[in-house]
């Protein structure tokens, strides 16, 4: 069982995966920052809203009987309910632009994967070619 383990452990494809799961993870990190710390930011600023995570609807209020709340930070640690859609539309954005990304891969890697059966194509004679050569030599 040990030995399958590790003939499984070492395939090619496992290592892979493993690599793209890493690079993925590091890609989504970066992608969020850059929706939250560089991209929201300047849409906050050309609408004139406050800051897009911040966007927040009191469902009920705090223990105290507050509605009103400086942030949604402020919201939370005074107990009360709410639906944080700022936050959702961040995560929105980051998905969309990583989507697009992966497609705009997914969409290169399959160009080359034509290419490169197209070369294999043009290699030399197929099978069939061959045969009938052996057979029109056998002839003679």
């Amino acid at each position: 069982m040990l030995k399958e383990f590790k003939e499984f452990a070492v395939k090619g494809n496992m290592l892979d995966m493993a690599i793209g799961i890493v690079i993925g993870g590091a890609f989504g990190t970066i992608i969020k920052s850059f929706v939250s710390d560089i991209l929201m930011p300047v849409i906050s600023s050309v609408f004139n809203i406050p800051d897009m995570r911040n966007l927040f609807v009191v469902l009920r209020p705090a223990v105290d009987g507050t509605r009103m709340f400086a942030s949604l930070e402020d919201a939370r640690k005074a107990g009360a309910s709410v639906l944080a859609y700022g936050n959702f539309v961040n995560a929105f954005i980051a998905f969309l632009i990583i989507a697009v990304a992966l497609f705009f891969i997914v969409k290169a890697v399959n160009h080359l994967k034509k290419e490169e059966e197209k070369v294999e194509e043009e290699k030399g004679p197929s099978e069939i070619d061959v045969l009938i050569e052996i057979r029109d030599r056998l002839m003679k």
